[in-house]
Order: C-alpha cells, then sequence, then structure tokens
C-alpha cells in the first residue's frame, strides 16, 4: 500500500538514529541468580542424580527438585517454611525427584515460569540468589577435591551487601561479629559479650551464617 504522508516520511528522516540501550548494566553483571542457576544447571548435568550434596538426607536429584518446587508449585513450596504442609511438600518434591533428571535439570536451568511472582525480576534476584549460590556449594563442596572459586571483587561485594541485610534475622539468636577478611568491615550481632569472631570472604561467610560451617573456609575465633 502506497504512503501518502510523505512529510511524516521526510520527518522521520530527519530523525538521528536511536543509540540501542545497553543490557550490560552494572547490576546485571553482578546479578547471583542467573550465573548460579546456569553454572548450577551444568553441574547437576555433569555430576548425575545421584551426587552428593551437603544437605543432609538428599542427593542431587533432591537438590534439583526442591529448587524447581519452590519456583513452580506455589501451594507445595508453602511446606518448606510451614510444618503443617511439610508432608504434602516432601511428597510432591518426591515425585519430582523421581522423575527424568534431566528433564527436570532443564526445567530448572530455564528458570521460574512466567506467572510465578518470582519470575519478576527484582523479585527473582532477591529471593533466589543467595539460594542459588548457597545450594551451588552444596553440591560443588559435597565432592572430593573442591576447592573455593575466585567469584571477583564484584560479586563478592554483591554477597557481602547481601549478607549485611539478612545475617542480623538468620542470627537473631547468636552473639557473633562477622569480618571481612582483608578490610575493616564488620557485622556485629547480639549485645552480650562474648561474642564468637568469624573472619572471611563474603562468600565464606554466606555459607558459614547458612548453616554450612564445616565447610566454610572461616577463621573462628
Amino acid at each position: 500500500m502506497p504512503l501518502k504522508r510523505t512529510g511524516s516520511l521526510r520527518r522521520i528522516a530527519r530523525r538521528r538514529p536511536r543509540r540501542p540501550r545497553s543490557t550490560a548494566t552494572s547490576s546485571s553483571r553482578t546479578a547471583l541468580e542467573p550465573r548460579e542457576r546456569a553454572a548450577l544447571a551444568d553441574l547437576l548435568l555433569r555430576l548425575g542424580p545421584d551426587a552428593a550434596t551437603l544437605c543432609t538426607g538428599w542427593r542431587t536429584r533432591d537438590l534439583a527438585a526442591h529448587l524447581v518446587l519452590r519456583e513452580s508449585h506455589p501451594f507445595a513450596a508453602v511446606g518448606i517454611a510451614l510444618p503443617l504442609l511439610r508432608r504434602y511438600t516432601e511428597r510432591a518434591q518426591a515425585r519430582l525427584a523421581a522423575g527424568d533428571f534431566p528433564a527436570l535439570v532443564e526445567r530448572l536451568g530455564a528458570g521460574p515460569p512466567r506467572w510465578s511472582p518470582l519470575a519478576w525480576p527484582v523479585l527473582r534476584e532477591a529471593a533466589n540468589g543467595i539460594e542459588f549460590f548457597v545450594h551451588h556449594e552444596d553440591v560443588r563442596r559435597a565432592q572430593p577435591e573442591w576447592q573455593p572459586r575466585d567469584l571477583g571483587d564484584d560479586v563478592e561485594e554483591v554477597l557481602w551487601v547481601r549478607l549485611r541485610r539478612i545475617a542480623r534475622l538468620v542470627l537473631r539468636r547468636d552473639a557473633v561479629e562477622l569480618r571481612r577478611a582483608g578490610t575493616a568491615q564488620q557485622i556485629v550481632i547480639g549485645r552480650r559479650p562474648p561474642r564468637r569472631i568469624v573472619i572471611g570472604r563474603p562468600s565464606e561467610l554466606v555459607l558459614y551464617v547458612f548453616g554450612r560451617r564445616a565447610h566454610a573456609r572461616v577463621d573462628e575465633q
């Protein structure tokens, strides 16, 4: 169909072309969730469904099922925190774990379904960043001859910022001083002395706070 409004075409031709928006923002480069999700999915496929994890009683198939359940089955996921529904959640997780393992890992790697609140970018990173980091290390550190990863300064800073927000909640009944190795930064929890002093990189302190103390490379005093 011929265009009749030649004046409009001339105006369009005179416009300066817009520069494409860059998607590589500082926040996207340091987002934990996508990188940890992808790395964990690759590791699960490499190890298979029956490799060890640091989660008591769970093999890799169980851990993958847990992560898929919490973002794809909202009602069943409630039982992760609510004892009343725990039996229902355990049965739903067991069904997922008993299924085809590569298909389960594919679902994990694809991320939450579009209808899930965890598909919203801000909530996805807030709810899943630390979750996937810790569970990735649950698999890595259960394998023979594991070594800590070099995550880089940017990621360590992200982990430290997240740790400052959540450490007091997780350790609210404890008395501990978390010190970031090589800096004067610290997180003081609890008012009663004496406090334990724990020194390490943010990544190791995160694992310590979330109960992986035997496998966190920290100096505890």
